[in-house]
């Protein structure tokens, strides 16, 4: 990989993904890897600005890295996550998703909750929950390593602050993680 240029981290629901962009522009030649696994390969590329697209993840979402000329050879790379910049895409993520990462019997867990769908995914996979309404809001229940795990959703009485989700498991509350 001598042509390497540009390297993301990208966080989605099913993991955090690693992009990685190779682009020869003596020979035309473009390469996107998608967590080490190469997704695209173009060689002889006579334009040497565009845009390449490609999915990520289990959960197949579009991304595209755009090619732009900056002066002379230098050229600028950046990735969209649906149609989003990269710093778009974070900033909506905070807002739609909460994630936890926990140790459970020494294997490192990554929790997300999708808030718009409820969604909950551990380590790349999506959750068998089961659901319940309870006195002060609702509870989501699932199992991680038979270990029993519950995300409680409740009000917090403040319209900015909306909905307060919290992870608990082994009935023990599981801080926030930030990404």
């Amino acid at each position: 990989m001598t042509d390497l240029v540009a390297v993301w981290e990208v966080a989605l629901s099913d993991g955090v993904h690693k992009i990685e962009f190779e682009h020869g522009t003596t020979s035309g030649k473009r390469v996107v890897y998608v967590d080490g696994k190469e997704e695209i390969r173009r060689e002889w590329m006579f334009k040497l600005v565009g845009k390449e697209t490609f999915t990520v993840g289990a959960t197949k979402t579009k991304a595209a890295i755009n090619i732009d000329a900056v002066s002379g050879f230098a050229y600028e790379y950046t990735l969209e996550i649906n149609g989003k910049s990269l710093k778009k895409h974070m900033e909506n993520r905070l807002k739609t998703t909460n994630t936890w990462i926990l140790n459970l019997d020494g294997t490192d867990y990554r929790v997300v909750l999708e808030k718009d769908t409820m969604d909950v995914w551990c380590n790349g996979q999506k959750m068998e929950t089961a659901g319940e309404f309870v006195e002060d809001g609702t509870e989501t229940h699932f199992t991680v390593a038979d270990h029993s795990c519950c995300i409680k959703a409740v009000s917090s009485g403040k319209r900015k602050e909306g909905i307060i989700h919290t992870l608990i498991v082994n009935n023990r509350e599981i801080p926030e993680a930030v990404e």
